[in-house]
């Protein structure tokens, strides 16, 4: 794609962000430098189609995201406003054909992000040269492509990112590994059968013979090691939630395989923080250009068109979930009640009509709150401790449905509990189902199996299938799914992925069972 860029802003533009700018850091923000650049109409959905970098790796999935973006501005079904790269310096564009008003809004938004990204826990792992990483992948693609032919490395490609999201997000903070995993298992076992301790009670030394006898210490000794020797040969040795890391050290993988896989599981990990923070990340920079432009950068001239763009920003209809209003909404909300002291375990033993609303401690503490709530917090976190049922009955935060005779909106339920868990289903581990392989050895036959941990939603039958079918295509051997339907475990097979279609089967006692088993 021919891409045309500029970074030569005009001088009202670059007046307009040197004052932006110097106002977010006296507001607090803080953030690495940033870059804008200024893009035509086309330009900058070439970039869009591309995740926001200048450069990807070829494959197809960019051109049809293209067609998409440009076919929805053709049509005037909106339009991209702005983008900024997780990146130091972050860059972030600016379509050209934006009014000033727009512009002003668009910087002011940018900062805010830049703050999050800088600031934000989750980030914290993320390469910070990610737009030289991207054009390092697109070479390495290119060149296996020089290699193996187009059509070779383009249907591995489709394989891999159709598994792209069988990561662990966490493993960045938590050690799962088991410390030595590299060295020789049968010395490993030696170490941990000499160096047990069995689990003694608190006993004066002449009354430890009688509280702790030898036969239990004997006992205790002895399970340890039944537990080692069931262990023994275990292929994980425990559940591992990072599917694609156990497929690039044990699938046999082609050394080209290996190259392209691990960079898709690069590319995962490196936006998985914004799937995990997408709700906090908008609200947060909506919050900051809504302040920034409302008391500040916004003339009297300016006011309609400003009010036009931000309420479109943040606009959710009934049954719609807007992550940018939610966002904005929860942290000026989460401000207001810490201002006022409405929080704590005082507050909640308030009695009486109207108690809690009128409660004013005059603590005045809502923004140093809302900055450490943006510096540890995630989506899923963020919901469970702030979303409160005030506010969800002040935005109508209800669970929606289409009456299929009517066609009309009608709300289901409006009960807290129900519309907090729904929404944390939603949003949990970035909305995509929690996969363990449990067993890569399964009937002792070279087999994998993978286990789904129900957290209370189903899996999507079609989307799992076509994962399987890829999986087994990676893995060179039968792959299993476990994965609970309709209060029921299932076990879906894929023993070859021409298959029409994928086994499956209800489990029963008599199914056996693999190397480990999900609670």
């Amino acid at each position: 794609m021919a891409q045309r860029t500029n970074t030569n802003l005009s001088p009202e533009l670059i007046a307009h962000m040197q004052a932006i700018k110097a106002k977010a850091i006296e507001y607090g923000l803080s953030f690495y430098e940033v870059i804008f650049e200024v893009l035509d109409f086309e330009t900058m959905n070439q970039i869009a189609s591309y995740g926001g970098f200048p450069v990807r790796y070829p494959h197809w999935r960019w051109g049809m995201e293209f067609e998409k973006l440009s076919k929805r501005d053709a049509y005037g079904l909106g339009r991209i406003y702005e983008m900024v790269i997780n990146n130091d310096p972050c860059y972030a564009y600016l379509q050209e054909s934006n009014s000033v008003t727009d512009q002003k809004l668009v910087m002011a938004h940018v900062y805010g992000h830049a703050d999050f990204f800088l600031n934000n826990l989750w980030f914290g792992k993320t390469n910070r040269r990610m737009i030289d990483e991207m054009a390092n992948h697109a070479t390495r693609v290119r060149r296996h492509i020089e290699r193996q032919g187009q059509e070779t490395v383009e249907t591995f490609l489709d394989v891999c990112l159709s598994i792209e999201h069988l990561i662990d997000p966490h493993s960045m903070f938590v050690q799962r590994e088991e410390r030595g995993a590299g060295r020789r298992r049968s010395a490993m076992d030696e170490e941990q059968t000499e160096g047990f301790t069995p689990e003694k009670l608190p006993a004066k030394s002449y009354m430890d013979p009688f509280i702790n006898p030898a036969k239990a210490m004997e006992e205790q000794r002895r399970r340890h090691e039944e537990k080692l020797i069931a262990e023994k040969g275990r292929l994980p040795t425990r559940p591992t939630r990072d599917v694609l890391l156990f497929l690039l050290r044990h699938a046999p993988l082609e050394p080209w395989q290996h190259d392209i896989l691990s960079l898709i599981r690069d590319e995962s990990y490196y936006f998985a923080p914004q799937a995990m923070t997408k709700i906090m990340n908008e609200g947060w920079a909506s919050y900051w250009h809504s302040l920034l432009m409302t008391r500040h950068f916004v003339e009297a001239k300016e006011i309609v068109d400003y009010a036009e763009q931000h309420s479109g920003v943040v606009h959710m209809p009934p049954g719609g979930f807007n992550p940018y209003k939610i966002g904005i909404e929860m942290f000026k909300d989460i401000e207001r009640r810490w201002d006022r002291g409405q929080h704590g375990a005082a507050w909640e033993e308030l009695e009486g009509i109207g108690a809690r609303e009128a409660w004013d401690d005059k603590s005045m503490r809502g923004r140093e709150k809302i900055f450490e709530v943006r510096r540890i917090y995630n989506d899923v976190s963020f919901i469970d401790e702030f979303l409160t049922e005030e506010f969800v009955e002040r935005h109508n935060m209800y669970h929606y449905r289409r009456d299929p005779h009517t066609g009309e909106v009608r709300i289901v339920t409006r009960d807290f509990e129900t519309i907090k868990q729904t929404l944390l289903y939603r949003i949990a581990n970035m909305g995509q189902p929690y996969i363990y392989v449990v067993d890569a050895n399964y009937l002792n036959r070279g087999e994998l199996y993978l286990a789904h941990q129900w957290n209370g939603l189903d899996i999507e039958i079609a989307s799992a299938t076509e994962t399987l079918r890829n999986l087994r295509r990676v893995w060179g051997r039968p792959v299993h799914l476990q994965a609970r339907i309709d209060q029921d475990m299932h076990l879906f097979t894929c023993d070859n992925p021409e298959d029409e279609q994928v086994k499956r089967e209800k489990i029963s006692d008599e199914t056996p069972a693999p190397a480990h088993v999900l609670q």
